[in-house]
């Protein structure tokens, strides 16, 4: 497992960041450690590429960039 951080843009509340943990939790080996507004922390399989992690947050409606 590594850890990916993900920023994520047009997060305003609560409710965005529900939606945002939601997508992250739907990927298949994903450990969601963080998620606030305007970012994530997950724990993620050395397999899953941190691409895959960021199309996840663009289809629940928010841009994301991996920072690291």
């Amino acid at each position: 497992m590594r850890e990916v951080i993900l920023r994520i843009g047009n997060m305003h509340c609560g409710a965005c960041v529900k939606r945002v943990s939601q997508a992250l939790e739907n990927v298949p080996g994903v450990q969601v450690g963080e998620v606030r507004v305007g970012a994530a922390r997950v724990q993620a399989p050395e397999d899953v590429p941190a691409s895959v992690l960021a199309s996840a947050v663009e289809k629940a409606g928010y841009p994301a960039i991996v920072e690291r």
